[in-house]
């Protein structure tokens, strides 16, 4: 596309490959754990992760750098209790990443997620800030979970998507695609919990994040490296530690909320097939000319069944 060209969106117009961008860089971060960046200790203790990385590579200077996140952040969090001190801090880009926490809970609504990133995007956008949200990947694919378990979070991330996909669309603004960042599912990328990035896992997001920018005219004077550095090293006993007192309890509780929208697929599976099996057995056929036909059925129905508890020893 050629040097300039505005593309309007229906809100809001976006000048594509912009002028370089001058002077001083000023950096919000948005979003939950991730935001926050659990899964990269630091040696002093607490996290660094994809904000200072990304701050770095735009060579921000400490006091043009803001990270409004915390864990366990929903979207309608970022909406009301983030995005004032975010527009305070007056930022020429913006991280948002979250998402992923609203599709673990039992509330879990699409339209109502839509609908705040709008306003989120909307608010940055008029601040004169670049935002740059994030859309998701199979985590189940990362964490391995259950049968059920993984169809009723992919799902669920699907819809996620499908609404993130389309604010985006709208406000023509560049965002991460989780799922295509190359190493996105390698176990290197995510720490002991498989929830959150390693240290490698936030240097491959911030790198996203400042291709993207750079893209967008900002200078990106010290790029992400992907050579871990300046993290704590955490070993096997510190790993389980925090397994033993957070991880394991975290996934109880969200688990608890997932489980019964997983139990829930699983019904609505079953009666896809009975309702199946009462139409083929009812078009003259006699159902004993059906148990050829579908060996194993019932094995599979209890098999299907014996996933649920599986799920909610999380």
């Amino acid at each position: 596309m050629a040097h300039g060209v505005t593309v309007v969106c229906d809100d809001l117009a976006r000048t594509v490959n912009p002028q370089p961008r001058t002077g001083p860089v000023r950096l919000a971060v948005l979003g939950d754990s991730t935001a926050v960046g659990l899964g990269d200790p630091l040696p002093g203790g607490g996290w660094r992760g994809v904000g200072p990385l990304v701050a770095r590579a735009l060579g921000v200077e400490p006091a043009g750098y803001l990270n409004c996140s915390f864990t366990g952040a929903r979207m309608r969090c970022v909406r009301t209790e983030q995005l004032p001190a975010a527009v305070a801090h007056r930022p020429d880009a913006a991280l948002v990443i979250v998402g992923m926490n609203d599709t673990l809970r039992s509330d879990f609504d699409p339209a109502g997620i839509a609908a705040d990133l709008d306003h989120v995007l909307t608010t940055l956008r008029t601040a004169g800030a670049v935002p740059v949200p994030v859309r998701y990947h199979d985590h189940g694919r990362v964490f391995r979970l259950p049968g059920s378990l993984h169809r009723a979070l992919r799902g669920r991330i699907e819809q996620l998507n499908a609404a993130i996909d389309g604010v985006v669309a709208r406000h023509g603004v560049p965002c991460v695609d989780l799922g295509q960042v190359p190493g996105a599912y390698e176990l290197t990328a995510w720490s002991v919990d498989r929830l959150h990035p390693s240290e490698l896992g936030h240097r491959l997001l911030a790198r996203e994040f400042a291709d993207l920018l750079r893209a967008e005219g900002f200078g990106v004077p010290a790029p992400v490296s992907l050579a871990c550095s300046g993290g704590a090293q955490v070993g096997a006993a510190g790993h389980v530690g925090w397994l033993v007192v957070k991880g394991i309890p975290w996934l109880w509780r969200r688990g608890r909320d997932l489980v019964p929208h997983a139990a829930s697929i699983m019904l609505r599976s079953a009666t896809r097939r009975a309702a199946g099996w009462a139409g083929w057995t009812g078009a003259g056929r006699p159902a004993a000319d059906a148990s050829p036909v579908r060996p194993g059925a019932e094995q599979h129905g209890v098999a299907a069944q014996a996933e649920l508890p599986a799920a909610a020893s999380l």
